[in-house]
């Protein structure tokens, strides 16, 4: 028998039997057996670490694996395997592959070559063929395929009457929600950074806040009209925090998510040009930070995400104008929202953008530390203070503008069913 014992750990799992309470944990098989005080089994594994707390398995709604057709940034075992390391037990892959994740058979290499992986792969087919925004792509046939939602990932569907299609057909097949990221393209085009005091000091070309508030309203009265499930993905304005609380407020079916960088730093790091802080949506000012904390904190953004986008030197070391939007978030994302929200809100709200939050907005049952249940945990420990190395990354690409900064909070490691994984850069884990 497959036995492992977490060891006076303190659960985080709100709707949970054993929330907020100091436990040992026995998992026999692959399933939670037993949990309690002085658990013991003869023969188990057994996990330590002063400060361990555990919670259901995290789940991340937003990553590039850049497979197939660049699979030399990263692949999907090398993301898998961040995602363990980051704390997930699951991770949604974005469609912008070459060629696009859009029919059944795109949607079926993902999870073929993701088998065997105890981090679960979940497919978000393409909202439209080849991501042109000219002809919805099969969404059927990518769900019966195992997708759990559709988008075009950072790429605007301009035909409004197309986007009324999708959430009206989106809403016949499961409900599966619609993604977009909301920015006007032609506001948008040539835009380097944040739109403010700091791109005219450096003189660089801005993305205005009101490029995403726009593409915003459009999708959000489509939805109004058209019903379905649209989910705000990366949102990064003041602006559109208030339009979608507004919407939740109607009753619309709305959700929405938060890349965790962007609830920690702001345009004033690109004062010296590095391209490691060049991402989309762009670092914004203090004020935008601020509303998207307390975006998280009452509820109106759902999720905290990674949205891991692995880069080569190629595209990412050269002059900032060139350079590739985009970093790799997996490994990084706990600790940099921890970091960020710190003071703001508790750790029970935080633990639920990563786990409830984002099972919801997928439609994906709840997950609990209870007994009879499959084991799918993230061990974590809030209050570690660390330094980020190349050491810590698992990543093929190291595109990541964390290394060298202290960071507060950490990824242990994850149960998925009967395999453990943790992470072996903590030093003070006894496996």
């Amino acid at each position: 028998m497959n036995e492992l014992i977490l060891r006076n750990v303190t659960v985080v799992d709100p709707g949970g039997p054993h929330h907020e309470t100091t436990v040992d944990i026995l998992v026999q098989d692959g399933v939670i057996a037993k949990v309690g005080a002085r658990v013991t089994a003869k023969g188990a594994r057994e996990v330590k670490h002063d400060g361990a707390h555990v919670s259901p398995g995290w789940v991340d709604l937003r990553a590039h694996f850049r497979d197939p057709g660049e699979e030399w940034k990263c692949g999907i075992t090398n993301g898998l395997d961040a995602a363990a390391a980051g704390g997930f037990t699951a991770v949604a892959v974005l469609p912008s592959t070459k060629p696009a994740t859009d029919d059944r058979a795109g949607v079926g290499y993902l999870l073929q070559r993701a088998q065997g992986h105890p981090v679960r792969l979940l497919p978000i087919g393409a909202l439209t063929q080849g991501l042109q925004g000219e002809q919805l792509a099969e969404l059927y046939d990518q769900q019966q395929a195992g997708a759990v939602a559709f988008g075009d990932d950072q790429r605007a569907v301009r035909n409004s009457r197309l986007m009324l299609l999708a959430l009206q057909y989106s809403a016949g097949v499961g409900q599966a929600p619609v993604m977009v990221y909301p920015n006007d393209p032609d506001l948008m085009r040539g835009g380097q950074m944040h739109e403010g005091p700091m791109s005219t000091r450096l003189g660089l070309k801005g993305i205005p806040p009101v490029a995403e508030v726009l593409a915003l309203q459009r999708d959000l009265a489509l939805q109004a009209y058209a019903g379905g499930h649209l989910h705000v993905a990366t949102v990064s304005t003041a602006e559109g925090v208030a339009l979608i609380r507004a919407a939740k407020a109607r009753k619309q079916r709305i959700t929405a998510s938060v890349a965790a960088h962007n609830l920690l730093l702001d345009d004033g790091c690109l004062r010296g040009f590095e391209t490691c802080y060049k991402v989309l949506p762009p670092l914004r000012d203090l004020e935008h930070i601020e509303a998207l904390r307390e975006g998280v904190k009452d509820g109106t953004i759902d999720a905290i995400v990674s949205d891991h986008r692995p880069e080569d030197r190629e595209h990412k070391v050269l002059e900032y104008g060139p350079a590739a939007f985009g970093i790799i978030g997996l490994e990084t994302a706990f600790a940099v929202a921890n970091t960020a929200l710190k003071g703001h809100m508790t750790l029970r709200r935080l633990i639920e953008r990563l786990t409830h939050g984002p099972r919801a907005v997928l439609g994906l049952p709840k997950v609990h530390i209870a007994e009879g249940e499959r084991a799918e945990i993230t061990l974590f420990d809030p209050e570690m203070n660390w330094t980020c190395t190349e050491e810590d990354l698992v990543s093929r690409s190291h595109n990541t503008p964390f290394l060298g900064q202290r960071l507060t909070g950490r990824a242990l490691g994850v149960v998925c069913g009967e395999v453990v994984r943790m992470v072996p850069a903590v030093a003070g884990v006894e496996v």
